[in-house]
């Protein structure tokens, strides 16, 4: 885990768990089914989480999150223009539901995975986008924040 987010994580995991605040699907999100023939084995799910460099299992779909958290953590991808993801929606899946979670030892849902690594939930991700930490972690996968687009047009006026 790189610096800064083992630094949210840890700050969070000290904090405790807790907070988090419909979109449309925007171009590049790909929700997918979740089981594919029984179960959801460890091997299936680290091909899941290390087959798109950013992976998302949430309560519902991007266009229509089933709740709060997984609403938060769509929006917050929006916001950065994050398009090209996958998303997995564990309501479909009772095994994926609790297979996802023993994967990551993480008892909620929704889990965001950056390049096959575990980043957390809705309230690690909130705080990485407050401090920055997510406009760098995503540099890291080669894509740019539309979070600096905006900054630049507003220090051009």
């Amino acid at each position: 885990m790189s610096g800064s987010l083992s630094r949210a994580a840890a700050a969070l995991l000290r904090w405790g768990r807790g907070a988090g605040g419909g979109g449309l699907r925007g171009p590049g999100v790909r929700t997918a089914g979740s089981g594919r023939g029984g179960g959801s084995s460890a091997e299936q799910l680290d091909a899941l989480v290390k087959k798109d460099k950013v992976v998302v299992f949430l309560k519902g779909t991007p266009e229509q999150p089933q709740c709060g958290f997984s609403n938060a953590v769509v929006q917050i991808l929006r916001l950065h223009g994050v398009r090209n993801y996958a998303a997995y929606n564990v309501l479909d899946d009772p095994q994926l539901r609790q297979g996802i979670k023993d994967y990551s030892n993480w008892p909620t849902i929704p889990q965001v995975y950056l390049n096959g690594e575990f980043v957390g939930g809705c309230d690690i991700l909130l705080q990485m986008h407050q401090n920055g930490d997510l406009v760098e972690e995503l540099k890291k996968l080669g894509i740019r924040s539309a979070l600096l687009d905006e900054k630049k047009d507003q220090d051009s006026k």
